[in-house]
């Protein structure tokens, strides 16, 4: 077996609309068509990858959002590290910046509204 790339990760959510808000809005991701499900979901394409919305109304709501980047996360390369910082503050989002991360890039992490971990990075330097 040759694994040749990742293809989506998918994602159980509470409420699609405030979960298509924080994707698409914040995030900026791009939504695309996605099957006739019987059941209501969301879809974006990052790059090669995409990103899958479930709804699961069962999920229970996190009553807090602890941000801990050592907890299950998926990470996003992104382009300015400064103006990805600054444009999710000015959305009212909570991050952990660790700019000088040893892992060699500039990481963000930040929650949506389901508690889900999201690391958004560039390589360093800054």
């Amino acid at each position: 077996m040759k694994a040749l790339l990742l293809h989506h990760v998918s994602l159980p959510v509470a409420n699609l609309e405030r979960s298509k808000a924080f994707y698409g809005e914040v995030l900026r991701l791009q939504e695309i068509t996605r099957p006739d499900f019987d059941f209501e979901g969301a879809w974006y394409q990052i790059g090669e990858g995409q990103l899958h919305l479930i709804v699961d109304e069962s999920m229970p709501m996190k009553a807090e959002q602890h941000i801990d980047s050592r907890q299950l996360h998926f990470a996003l390369r992104v382009e300015d590290y400064h103006e990805t910082a600054d444009w999710l503050k000015k959305h009212g989002i909570q991050l952990v910046e660790k700019p000088d991360s040893k892992s060699g890039f500039a990481q963000i992490f930040c929650c949506d509204p389901d508690g889900h971990i999201i690391e958004l990075h560039v390589e360093q330097p800054l």
